[in-house]
């Protein structure tokens, strides 16, 4: 009686891993796309709650330049939370702002790319954030 033998050769187990490796090397480039959108969505959720804060500031002081420190913005400063992704900077005058969040560099964070909001709602970005709406 022949003795079977159970496993698989050298050669399969290479062909696999190759599989996996071509596989992988198409998947994570949209898999840190997705990521960057996702964070760019983060972005534009405090810049809504900055653009609110600082609107509702403005009901009490009629001048932006007032409000446009986070200490006396009734929000606290999103780059303070644990993990931050960006940070947060408002620019003001009397009756406009624009707020901007600047990508860090952790998690690998280019550092110059920006997710941008004004008075009007209107929405902008640089960098891997160009085409956010």
């Amino acid at each position: 009686m022949e003795k079977k033998i159970h496993g698989f050769t050298l050669l399969e187990i290479i062909i696999v891993i190759i599989i996996v490796g071509v596989l992988a090397s198409l998947a994570l480039p949209r898999f840190f796309k997705t990521m960057e959108f996702s964070r760019g969505n983060e972005a534009l959720t405090h810049l809504g709650n900055i653009k609110r804060s600082l609107e509702r500031c403005y009901l009490f002081e009629s001048d932006y330049t007032v409000c446009d420190d986070f200490s006396i913005l009734d929000i606290e400063d999103p780059s303070l939370l644990t993990n931050p992704h960006f940070t947060y900077g408002i620019v003001s005058d009397v009756t406009l702002f624009t707020v901007t969040a600047t990508r860090n560099s952790a998690d690998n964070g280019d550092g110059s790319s920006t997710v941008t909001i004004d008075q009007s709602g209107n929405k902008s970005g640089t960098g891997v954030f160009a085409n956010i709406q």
